[in-house]
């Protein structure tokens, strides 16, 4: 299981058990297992054990394949992935005042190396050659507005989307908004 559907487990344990108006403490009770537990497993640190997680499933009344059944990779169809604005995975990692938690991407890739960029483009700016590198690219709109090419598909990004992909797929990129537009990049080697 890829590290993005463990996060998915978390998440939908916790959206079903406020759905059906059970505490944590009832949860537990029910399972068998300590409120803490079931409040690391909702707040993704910490995974179960098969046992105790098929033991929360039949606790929240739950059939296993119901349970799984809308829970897939979101990248499951290709090897590019956009989060829109507003898609972003609100979560609690810890009970700070002011501290809002959104998950933008998770994935487990094997990366020797990391290189964390900021692109600024200015009105108009375009790349006009196809390129490819050696590394997963990760993109994060800060401002502006970008049109990108993977291969012969075209996306538009908007401050707040991010897009991710494989670098070796032939991509570019140019500034389709009337300022100059600013991406945070990371490249996974």
């Amino acid at each position: 299981m890829n590290e993005e559907l463990i996060l998915l487990l978390g998440d939908k344990i916790k959206t079903k058990r406020t759905q059906k108006n059970i505490t944590l403490e009832q949860l537990a009770g029910k399972a068998g297992v300590s409120k803490g537990l079931i409040s690391q497993i909702e707040n993704n640190r910490t995974v179960p054990s098969l046992p105790v997680l098929f033991n929360i499933i039949h606790s929240l009344d739950e059939d296993l394949k119901t349970f799984f059944e809308d829970m897939h990779d979101s990248a499951s169809n290709g090897h590019v992935l956009i989060i829109r604005k507003g898609q972003e995975k609100l979560f609690e990692k810890e009970k700070v005042k002011g501290f809002i938690y959104k998950r933008i991407l998770t994935r487990s890739l094997s990366c020797q190396a990391t290189d964390v960029v900021l692109l600024e483009l200015k009105k108009g700016a375009v790349r006009k050659q196809m390129i490819t590198t050696d590394a997963w690219e990760c993109k994060y709109v800060l401002k502006g507005k970008i049109e990108y090419q993977i291969e012969k598909q075209v996306f538009i990004l908007d401050e707040g989307d991010t897009l991710f992909f494989d670098g070796r797929s032939r991509h570019r990129l140019k500034n389709i908004g009337t300022a100059e537009a600013i991406i945070l990049i990371t490249y996974l080697f």
